[in-house]
């Protein structure tokens, strides 16, 4: 007999306090360690903290804002077009509800966070690429941590699956399926791992860029291939070839490939 895990967590951390979620707290973990690992670069380089702070801001701001618009323009544009108030983390019928922002898409929070980065670059005149080769890998902590409250709230599930480890999610059915969530928190993790590991290395240390790209072309390709796995997230989806995160994700890998080709010209091997 094929034992399963079976999975029923209240998403609600407390009893009549709806807003208060294991989402939110998975958020605010995430920008935790992704600030700590920031941290930890700029005071090798001997930069100050203050602009550290402010470098949080511009993207905690652009990264929500954008996942969210990201959510709204990729998967629910029509249900958003009839209901704008809803972008909002709120709800107006059948009465006020405070919702948070139910419906975040990573790859609009890539976009905010591009924007908000380039914005923070022109007001601090930093290199670009040298904040993006070392944002890429503290923004692994934080992608981690979303899947995880993805879990907690029971969504994103994957396809049926007879494996040992599959879950059964009580609050969407009785049928065990891949833990896709946690497939997807190991990868972003792992991929930390790889990424620290080449910086360390001192390899591309005059490559600026070349991280960046290397990050972007490995999440996005595991995200690509973990896809494959869940089940799709809207009904527009049903009978596509590629789902919408996998659309999305083709051009990031493209993207990322690119980048680390035109940086490696500049690739020193540090002897």
């Amino acid at each position: 007999m094929i034992l399963f895990i079976v999975w029923d967590v209240n998403p609600v951390i407390f009893d009549g306090l709806d807003f208060f979620r294991w989402y939110g707290v998975c958020w605010g973990i995430g920008l935790l360690l992704s600030y700590q690992t920031m941290r930890y670069f700029f005071k090798l380089e001997k930069l100050p903290e203050a602009e550290l702070d402010k470098l949080i801001t511009y993207s905690t701001v652009g990264i929500l804002i954008g996942a969210r618009l990201g959510h709204v323009l990729f998967y629910e544009p029509e249900y958003y077009w009839s209901n704008p108030i809803e972008i909002l983390p709120i709800k107006t019928q059948p009465s006020f509800q405070f919702t948070g922002l139910a419906g975040l898409a990573s790859h609009g929070g890539v976009a905010g966070a591009l924007l908000a980065f380039y914005l923070y670059k022109r007001k601090f005149n930093r290199d670009f690429l040298w904040i993006l080769d070392r944002l890429v890998i503290a923004s692994t902590p934080l992608l981690a941590l979303i899947r995880v409250g993805n879990l907690m709230n029971s969504e994103i599930i994957g396809q049926p699956s007879n494996l040992p480890w599959a879950f059964v999610f009580e609050r969407i059915d009785n049928i065990p399926r891949h833990p896709t969530q946690l497939y997807e928190a190991l990868a972003y993790f792992f991929s930390g791992l790889i990424l620290f590991f080449v910086w360390k290395s001192k390899r591309y240390v005059k490559a600026d860029g070349f991280l960046f790209g290397l990050g972007m072309t490995l999440i996005a390709t595991l995200r690509f291939l973990i896809e494959f796995l869940k089940e799709n997230q809207v009904a527009f989806e049903e009978g596509m070839v590629l789902n919408m995160g996998q659309m999305l994700s083709i051009p990031l890998i493209g993207v990322g490939i690119a980048i680390m080709i035109k940086r490696s010209r500049k690739f020193t091997c540090k002897r």
